[in-house]
């Protein structure tokens, strides 16, 4: 298994512990895709793939309207999406992912969070080559499809790693790719439960129980903003992470 995989492990039961910051995130990302590509989920990609995400995760159908509503107001100014990149104790690399109606707000709040916790924020770009961006996308398996040769088949798109989970198959690409992955995956037929931007550390640091406790305090208050979206970091995950 790969460092796409070992990052997914140790994510996925946190994420499922916080559904409240899950509806948020998810609302934040239509309302996004709706105000660049339209109301449309036929012709905007984006908006159809989130939409099925939040069916998925069983979003409330009221939540998403809300959320499409907000885009076309005319009193809503949209969001923007900003990076803001720090280190943390212990020399941990953090990259911050924010959507904000306000970044003055959202920028003194993240170097808050950085400076209460004994970290820094840096300039932005400054920590962008330590990470992989990446796009994920969680498919049904097919009966009548082996997971070598869909593999094979998707190499060329951009694809380069794949794992079975249960009866989803996870499809790992470059970031760039996404527009070409998603239309393969829909030409063909596959169901698409739900995809997502991440960012896989080149490298990563081993940290002490004791320094993780203090680490996890910073990218906890990080994520519990109501501006932020994502927070990745270069901690290496141990056995115990499948419990964070």
């Amino acid at each position: 298994m790969g460092r796409a995989f070992e990052y997914r492990k140790a994510k996925k039961l946190k994420r499922w512990g916080n559904m409240a910051r899950v509806f948020t995130k998810l609302g934040k990302e239509i309302t996004i895709a709706v105000k660049s590509g339209g109301p449309d989920p036929d012709i905007n990609p984006r908006l159809r793939v989130l939409m099925q995400q939040a069916k998925k995760e069983n979003m409330p159908k009221e939540n998403v309207e809300r959320a499409v509503k907000k885009a076309t107001s005319k009193d809503f100014t949209d969001y923007k999406e900003m990076n803001y990149e720090g280190y943390g104790p212990y020399g941990i690399a953090i990259f911050v992912e924010t959507a904000t109606d306000n970044t003055t707000r959202t920028v003194a709040n993240v170097r808050s969070y950085f400076n209460k916790h004994g970290g820094s924020l840096g300039t932005s770009g400054s920590l962008e080559f330590l990470f992989e961006h990446k796009c994920v996308f969680h498919i049904v398996k097919k009966e009548d499809v082996a997971l070598e040769d869909l593999e094979l088949e998707l190499i060329d798109y951009g694809v380069d790693e794949l794992e079975e989970d249960e009866d989803e198959i996870i499809l790992y690409g470059e970031f760039a790719q996404n527009a070409v992955i998603q239309k393969y995956l829909e030409d063909n037929g596959y169901e698409i439960n739900s995809a997502e931007f991440i960012r896989i550390p080149n490298d990563v640091k081993e940290v002490t129980p004791e320094q993780r406790e203090i680490l996890d305090k910073l990218i906890d208050k990080l994520e519990e903003d109501e501006d932020v979206q994502n927070v990745f970091h270069n901690i290496k995950e141990g056995e115990e992470s499948d419990e964070l």
